[in-house]
């Protein structure tokens, strides 16, 4: 069953939602804009180290799409559609960085590691599940 426009951006999520969006949608502008400003370290030379496929245009679809997405999720448009490519990231980078960690020095070094990958999973789940909140653009589209 495929969802509306207007069930996509309904949300009953509290005013204080605003403040994950913030927490989300900085982060993934910020690290959007890094892995074109630092490509060596955050973009395409960080995604040859790690192993995944074809890293310059990997990175620079990466980058474009938490630019784009954190910039919804900041507005509150299409909040839950823009959350699902951020979820997806999460889980890769997750899976290509944090697991190598926990098989090779543990739990705690992991569990230190992937704060920041957690919390921006989590963040994403929310939006998803709950929507922007009273204070986005979608709360102001019409019905």
């Amino acid at each position: 069953m495929a969802l509306s426009l207007a069930e996509l951006r309904s949300t009953t999520a509290p005013a204080s939602t605003l403040l994950i969006r913030l927490m989300v949608g900085l982060v993934f502008v910020s690290e959007g804009i890094q892995k074109f400003l630092f490509p060596a370290e955050i973009g395409a030379g960080r995604f040859t180290k790690i192993g995944l496929p074809s890293p310059e245009t990997l990175a620079s679809i990466v980058g474009a799409t938490e630019i784009a997405c954190g910039t919804l999720i900041l507005l509150g448009a299409l909040t839950r559609f823009a959350a699902i490519p951020l979820i997806v990231i999460m889980l890769v980078a997750i899976a290509s960085t944090k697991i190598p960690i926990l098989l090779e020095s543990g739990f705690w070094k992991m569990a230190h590691d992937s704060r920041t990958d957690f919390s921006m999973l989590m963040g994403s789940i929310f939006l998803l599940i709950n929507g922007a909140g009273p204070w986005s653009l979608d709360a102001r589209a019409p019905r």
